[in-house]
């Protein structure tokens, strides 16, 4: 895997299939709700999902907002698209990137995009595109994780893989923590449009079944297969079971904070 599809977040088919069925759960499930209700997903609303992934902030949408809604999921990686299809065949999932979204202009209520903005080739393209397609008094909300260092359970993984496999494979797991700087993420969204967009940072919890099923979700269900084969990840849980002992409970249950910030817009109304 080249260090680009490290910075863009592509996965493979495989590791869509453990990112959704294990990942979404321990990292991402829980920030579907509280994106929606950032912004104010309803019944019959018009929905777009940028950078769905496996679907699942566009199921959740897809549950508000009924019947007589209508939510479209759209990523990138088709491997992903293969998966939020297997899942929910019934919502519409459209591969496009997010710098060029395939859609008339003020097609929808809400637009959402959860942990994907980091990922962007062009970031400030991406947002004026999603406000193109947004209808004007429609909302806009998306999500970012905060900085790793507020995420003290990264944050040592990070070290860790630093230390044992060099910077190149740790950048790949620094990568979703990019835009964590308000400061940073302040500026992208002034850049690309959406300079009186609300931030908040909101509190989360990361939680994995064991140490080593978290080595293997990071591993396995993101972009460091390439960076480190079976023998290291032995070596990793080993040492991480070691280590980062601290983050894990009696039963062996490991939870640590996960914050993220979300940004939330209204588009004028003419």
């Amino acid at each position: 895997m080249s260090k680009a599809a490290a910075d863009t977040g592509q996965v493979s088919a495989s590791a869509a299939e453990i990112y959704d069925d294990f990942f979404v759960p321990a990292l991402f499930g829980a920030w579907a709700g509280p994106l929606c209700e950032a912004a104010e997903v309803g019944a019959g609303h018009a929905v777009l999902d940028v950078a769905c992934g496996t679907g699942a902030t566009t199921r959740d949408a897809a549950r508000r907002v009924g019947q007589q809604g209508h939510v479209v999921g759209l990523d990138l990686n088709e491997g992903m698209l293969d998966v939020a299809r297997s899942r929910a065949p019934d919502i519409a999932w459209t591969q496009a990137p997010a710098e060029a979204l395939p859609f008339a202009d003020e097609t929808f209520d809400r637009v959402l995009c959860q942990f994907g903005l980091m990922f962007f080739d062009d970031r400030s393209k991406a947002l004026r595109e999603m406000i193109r397609v947004l209808r004007p008094g429609g909302r806009l909300a998306l999500s970012v994780w905060d900085d790793a260092d507020t995420s003290p359970g990264y944050a040592a993984m990070i070290a860790l893989i630093d230390s044992m496999f060099g910077s190149e494979a740790a950048d790949a797991l620094r990568a979703p923590f990019v835009l964590g700087d308000r400061q940073t993420l302040r500026g992208v969204l002034d850049g690309g449009g959406l300079a009186e967009a609300d931030i908040q940072t909101v509190q989360g919890t990361a939680r994995f079944a064991s140490i080593r099923e978290w080595v293997r979700l990071d591993v396995r269900g993101w972009t460091l297969s390439d960076y480190i084969d079976d023998a290291g990840f032995e070596a990793l849980v080993a040492a991480a079971e070691s280590r980062l002992q601290r983050f894990a409970s009696e039963d062996g249950a490991v939870a640590f904070p996960a914050p993220a910030h979300l940004a939330v817009w209204q588009k004028p109304a003419p």
